[in-house]
């Protein structure tokens, strides 16, 4: 039996191929090739992946061909990826042989997508490379007709193979030398605004994306409230925020938005309700609301639905859980505060998952339900969660505040500037209206460093010989 049929199958093949129109992005349209070439210098470990596979002209435009061979000619001379500092000087000085035109595109280009979110980031880079890996695979095909002429299988078995092998995912993690200029670049926070000035000022602006924010206060003190004017200060600023509520109803929890809002008292709202619709339906951010019927959902729960969310395009910046203590553990812990402890890390995972800030709640145990000022000593069951907040404030309201509406607010931890101060606050609980209020010609009142020291030690040490008896260590 002869190989022959098989070989002038294969010839033909590699004709037809060679004889099909130069491929290109063409066919995906501008914004597509844009998007790729702007994910290209953002992520290294998709460039490096890309880049075995993409030829620039399967670019139509000749400013962006002439964009990703700047990239391309940076990595090989210096080894390393560049970042858009470098970037800037090489549009600004290393683009003056191409025509004007050229020049004119590219730097207006640079301009647009620079610090420009993506979006349809997985499309994009799951349509180009799938291109680019067929057209690799192709090219093979066609090398191999001449080999075939002469029965070299083994070469092209190792053609074939090689072709296969390139535009594999080549993320292995940070690579201390190629991400070199990675290190010197400022990392933005991007914060979303607390509403309050004083405390923005604290915190560099607010909650951080990949940043964990906890209100701790004794039941009834207004914790759910003080997360719905966070949640309501974002959407003011055109921001998305995804609210879950495993307390209240997602309609009760929308009611006090709209007071929040519009500072229409929630006995009224009826009442006012086409003025409502008028002060909210111009608002540029989008909030969702869902509702987890208590101790149902668990943080995979919460994953899901973003997944879900990100899917159709809706990505938060900020992420509101009301409260993480009514959460269901995604594994059995033998002690609740185990469970806590876990619980809270995995909200701070989400955190950095999805690229924005987590604000939730956390109930103290009754030494804070008449206290005048609420330290960490009084969180409930799992101090460990502290350890895992970047920040956490309390809200502190005896019986004569709520009477005169007013409370305070204690720094109790701020990864990003001082804690241990209180502040001042007027609290009207009937259209959930929180307002810091000037302090008493003082400055702010501070909690004595060495008191919160020596609780926070003692809480330590509490914690390791909890740890130890965990691990079996006596």
């Amino acid at each position: 039996m002869t190989d022959r049929p098989i070989r002038a199958t294969l010839i033909d093949m590699g004709e037809a191929l060679a004889g099909k129109e130069k491929p290109s992005f063409s066919k995906y349209g501008k914004d597509f090739q844009e998007t790729l070439c702007q994910m290209i210098l953002q992520d290294r470990p998709f460039a490096d992946q890309i880049l075995e596979v993409l030829d620039t002209g399967f670019l139509e435009l000749r400013h962006l061909r002439v964009f990703v061979q700047k990239i391309v000619k940076y990595r090989e001379k210096y080894e390393v990826h560049p970042t858009y500092k470098t970037m800037i000087s090489i549009v600004r000085a290393d683009i003056e042989d191409e025509n004007v035109a050229t020049q004119l595109q590219l730097r207006n280009y640079f301009a647009r997508i620079h610090n420009a979110q993506i979006s349809g980031a997985d499309y994009v880079k799951n349509i180009a490379l799938d291109f680019c890996r067929k057209q690799k695979l192709k090219e093979a095909m066609i090398k191999s007709v001449g080999l075939l002429q002469n029965s070299s299988f083994d070469e092209i078995a190792k053609i074939i193979n090689n072709a296969i092998k390139l535009g594999d995912p080549s993320d292995f993690g940070y690579d201390y030398l190629k991400d070199f200029e990675k290190r010197f670049e400022i990392k933005a926070r991007n914060p979303v605004t607390t509403g309050w000035q004083e405390i923005d000022d604290l915190c560099r602006g607010g909650l951080g994306k990949g940043e964990l924010g906890v209100v701790i206060a004794p039941t009834g003190a207004g914790k759910s409230m003080a997360l719905v004017h966070l949640g309501s200060q974002a959407i003011k600023l055109g921001k998305t925020v995804v609210h879950y509520t495993l307390e209240l109803a997602d309609v009760v929890t929308a009611s006090r938005y709209d007071s929040c809002i519009t500072k229409v008292p929630l006995d009224q709202l009826y009442t006012f309700k086409e003025e409502v619709y008028e002060t909210v339906q111009d608002l540029e951010g989008v909030l969702i609301i869902k509702e987890y019927p208590t101790k149902s959902a668990s943080t995979r729960s919460i994953r899901t639905h973003l997944e879900k969310l990100r899917m159709r395009d809706t990505r938060p910046d900020m992420v509101i859980i009301d409260y993480g203590d009514l959460l269901r553990p995604i594994s059995g812990k033998s002690e609740k505060r185990h469970e806590l402890e876990s619980i809270y890390e995995e909200m701070r995972g989400l955190a950095q998952e999805f690229d924005c800030c987590v604000w939730t709640a956390s109930q103290t145990n009754r030494s804070g339900l008449n206290a005048e000022v609420i330290t960490m000593e009084a969180i409930s069951e799992a101090f460990n969660k502290c350890f895992v907040a970047d920040f956490i404030f309390s809200l502190s309201r005896t019986v004569e505040d709520k009477q005169s509406n007013t409370g305070r607010i204690f720094i109790a931890k701020n990864r990003n500037g001082p804690d241990g101060l209180i502040f001042p606050i007027s609290m009207q609980t009937t259209n959930v209206q929180i307002k810091v209020l000037e302090s008493n010609g003082e400055g702010q009142n501070r909690v004595s460093a060495k008191d919160q020291s020596e609780v926070l030690r003692e809480k330590y040490k509490k914690f390791r010989k909890d740890q130890k008896t965990k691990n079996g260590v006596t």
